[in-house]
């Protein structure tokens, strides 16, 4: 149960420093959401957006942050 606690500490902690960074650098990330390779269809009545570099992108970010915790703890 300790191991559980820890890592719901440190998710906790990861959450606040994300919304933290968001709060006040989200000027910043302007161009997440528009990379090259995420889908964008707008018509007159219709909007279907699918950002597939931004969450391949997103995804490796965690993994690397992820096994480098865990090489730590």
């Amino acid at each position: 149960m300790q191991m559980i606690g820890k890592y719901l500490i440190f998710g906790g902690i990861i959450i606040f420093a994300f919304g933290v960074v968001l709060y006040f650098f989200s000027n910043q990330f302007h161009w997440l959401g528009r990379l090259p390779g995420d889908i964008r269809i707008e018509k007159e009545n219709f909007r279907f957006y699918f950002p597939v570099t931004s969450m391949i992108l997103i995804s490796i970010i965690l993994t690397v942050l992820i096994n480098i915790i865990r090489k730590l703890l």
